[in-house]
């Protein structure tokens, strides 16, 4: 009796000690240079649910984008979706689909020039599209309109939103263009990101494109969010903010708030976007980032949980539930994506986007001509019903870095016209951001002023008044020596109507910065 007692339990032991190995290896991986073969049929579902969970992300999100900044949406707040959502986004607020729309410059310009355009043809296509843009996207047309071309016109000295959200939004193409590619999406990704990005800020839209990219390969969400991370350098902020993201998801798996705590405790300091040091408000790719993981690890696989979880996590709650969406419906498909949450989004799958000559389903077609192209390219053959891919396992990009070695130290009100300004602005530290904006009734003029930092002329700005063509900062610069500085500026071309607004001076050092104000106007000290 005791013999057979002891027998069950070995045996119980033994089952359960299989059950954990297995279930801790289910996932069945790929070696590199492994042929996977998959239907064509499913390589188009797989794209068109990535384009539609993008459609239905941005749909939901929409209506509490940075709403809730440094703070989640409680559950107890209601989020609006119904039926005939989409089709009223799509005719009623088109510019809710920015995230759409700049993904498809990209694409539009692959369709007409082909696997080998340029990187000049994407940033000119980029810079003279008719839609409005902001923060790094913004600062980079301005820099590509002026001459600077990629990859400087992402570099952070050039462009002081290099760590922000933008590619994160807009390299969803990447990863759906180089299916269980990895390797190739990133590399699309170096000339394309670097057009707007630099550091953190390009390793978003590189982490985005491989999950989507491992996405046509793999169905299970863990092991895809742990596996792409493998592309980013593991010195990196991004890299330790996602790793701490996927840590907490192991030891509490069913809290997502956990994970949201942890990325605000340890990640949440912006250093770049002028708009985001010193307050709440955080567009940085880093953190938006780890709230699309949070939603793909919580959301387990479902997609509203996962839509809702990384709306909820706030800060730019439309784009990144757009991209934890895309992201499922590439791994379940178009056909698996819940009918409630497709809604109507047929009945306006054929009307272009605004600002495009792309459709839902034209956007799904281009992509799916061009991951032809790219499986071809990358060693793979294409039959009559199947495709085999070449799979990439993955390998980090190159480590790089935003504001390295200077913190923001300060930041100061000025809130005056340039013919207001009687006084010098005086400062200490090593880089300055002045911001501010150029105003009045026309529209077509352009202030042309000069910056002087110690007497010494340091630029001559054009700056436009013209919302799609203005610099987002009137002027910055990271590379001054230590010590105090006064800053001056002349305005050339005053124009009755017009004015050059500062409105805060955000100021940079490596230790902490004292305001000098023995003949200034800005009378306090700011620590």
């Amino acid at each position: 009796m005791i013999n057979k007692i002891v027998m069950r339990r070995f045996f119980a032991f033994v089952l359960l000690l299989v059950s954990i190995i297995f279930s801790s290896s289910a996932v069945a991986t790929y070696r590199d240079g492994k042929y996977i073969k998959i239907s064509k049929e499913k390589l188009r579902d797989k794209i068109k649910g990535g384009w539609a969970g993008k459609v239905i992300g941005c749909t939901y999100g929409y209506p509490t984008e940075f709403r809730y900044c440094g703070t989640m949406l409680q559950d107890y707040i209601p989020i609006r979706w119904e039926k005939d959502d989409i089709s009223r986004c799509v005719k009623k607020t088109p510019h809710a689909f920015d995230d759409v729309y700049m993904n498809l410059t990209f694409l539009e310009v692959f369709d007409r020039l082909g696997l080998e355009a340029p990187v000049d043809s994407f940033a000119l296509s980029f810079a003279n599209a008719q839609y409005g843009l902001c923060h790094a996207n913004q600062a980079a047309r301005y820099n590509i309109l002026k001459g600077i071309m990629p990859p400087m016109s992402g570099y952070w000295k050039n462009n002081p939103h290099a760590d922000d959200i933008d590619y994160q939004i807009e390299a969803d193409y990447a990863g759906l263009m180089t299916p269980g590619m990895i390797n190739s999406c990133a590399i699309v990704s170096d000339s394309i990101g670097h057009i707007m990005n630099y550091g953190d800020g390009w390793y978003g839209g590189v982490y985005v494109g491989g999950m989507y990219s491992l996405a046509f390969v793999y169905d299970d969400v863990e092991y895809i969010v742990k596996e792409a991370l493998k592309v980013i350098p593991s010195q990196s902020k991004f890299y330790k903010c996602m790793d701490a993201v996927i840590k907490c998801h192991k030891k509490n798996p069913n809290d997502w708030k956990q994970a949201w705590y942890a990325v605000e405790r340890d990640f949440s300091t912006d250093l770049g976007c002028p708009d985001g040091v010193f307050k709440p408000y955080n567009i940085d790719a880093t953190v938006n980032s780890a709230y699309v993981i949070i939603g793909l690890l919580y959301g387990k696989g479902d997609y509203g949980k996962t839509i809702d979880i990384s709306t909820r996590c706030g800060q730019d709650s439309d784009c990144n539930p757009s991209t934890a969406a895309g992201i499922l419906g590439t791994i379940i498909g178009y056909d698996k994506i819940p009918e409630y949450w497709k809604g109507d989004i047929e009945s306006v799958s054929d009307i272009n986007f605004i600002f495009t000559s792309t459709s839902l389903n034209k956007a799904c077609d281009i992509t799916y001509d061009l991951a032809l192209k790219m499986i071809e390219r990358g060693g793979g053959s294409i039959e009559e019903k199947d495709v085999s891919i070449v799979y990439q396992v993955p390998k980090s990009v190159k480590f790089e870095e935003c504001f390295e070695g200077i913190r923001p130290t300060s930041i100061v009100s000025i809130n005056k016209t340039i013919l207001q300004m009687e006084q010098p602005i005086c400062f200490e530290g090593t880089g300055a951001v002045f911001r501010g904006r150029i105003s009045g009734m026309d529209h077509d003029y352009i202030a042309e002023v000069e910056c002087y930092i110690d007497g010494k002329l340091i630029e001559k700005a054009l700056l436009p008044d013209l919302y799609t063509t203005r610099r987002p900062e009137l002027f910055w610069f990271f590379d001054l020596n230590p010590g105090k500085h006064i800053a001056t500026f002349k305005w050339l071309n005053p124009q009755e109507g017009m004015s050059v607004n500062f409105t805060e001076l955000v100021v940079y050092d490596n230790s902490e910065v004292r305001l000098f104000c023995e003949k200034c106007f800005l009378m306090s000290t700011i620590l």
